[in-house]
């Protein structure tokens, strides 16, 4: 290499100090909470979080247990049905009743009111809340899905992700082939036509289809 080209990139040549950056960047307060939380109270908090740490795995293993053995049993044996949601779920009132199949990914983060019943293949996601009042009725083969991936594609490879909640308010009906996302508030007194993805919050006392739903008209 020529010596006018060492001249030009090493300025210690030219008895020239390369300047130092005397300040050094100190990470946000923000950052420091962050980096302290363990990936459960991340994913808790709804920020990005990786879902293939140990404890959640721990945790989604000792769920997916109790919904294998909830989905295995004699349908005859109701007590013992209603001790494992009891197990499984984070809150559960009076008068509960999921047909078989069910799943979830913790239970923990699902609290149901009195007078619920839902029909064969409900789905909760819940790595954030997912609440439920009272007199709810779900049709078969619904899911209630909380998790969010990332829009860029790279980052969304990495595996992270955070979660949004949903709350379904009082005596809500909701049909057969529902989705509902994260993020979702469904008022009281709501009904939901067969088939719809709910994507926004739905306002107490109307009824509501579509893809997206929307309101269709006032539920007197």
């Amino acid at each position: 290499m020529p010596i006018s080209s060492i001249l030009c990139y090493n300025p210690s040549f030219m008895g020239i100090k390369p300047k130092t950056n005397k300040k050094a960047i100190k990470p946000s307060a923000t950052e420091n909470t962050t980096s302290k939380l363990s990936e459960k109270e991340k994913m808790l908090s709804g920020i990005m979080y990786s879902p293939i740490d140990k404890e959640l795995l721990s945790d989604k293993m000792r769920a997916k247990k109790l919904c294998f053995r909830y989905n295995s049993m004699p349908p005859e044996n109701y007590t013992e049905m209603k001790q494992v949601l009891r197990s499984l779920l984070g809150k559960i009132g009076q008068r509960v009743w999921i047909e078989q199949n069910f799943k979830c990914d913790y239970g923990y983060n699902i609290e149901i009111g009195n007078n619920f019943f839902s029909n064969y293949n409900l789905v909760i996601l819940d790595t954030a809340k997912v609440k439920f009042g009272d007199n709810v009725l779900i049709g078969p083969n619904c899911g209630f899905y909380t998790p969010n991936h990332p829009r860029d594609a790279k980052l969304r490879a990495t595996g992270i992700q955070n979660s949004k909640p949903i709350t379904v308010g009082n005596n809500v009906w909701i049909g057969g082939n529902v989705t509902v996302l994260g993020g979702v508030k469904i008022g009281d007194n709501v009904i939901v036509g067969a088939g719809s993805v709910v994507t926004k919050d739905l306002p107490s006392n109307t009824i509501c289809c579509g893809v997206p739903c929307k309101v269709i008209k006032q539920n007197k």
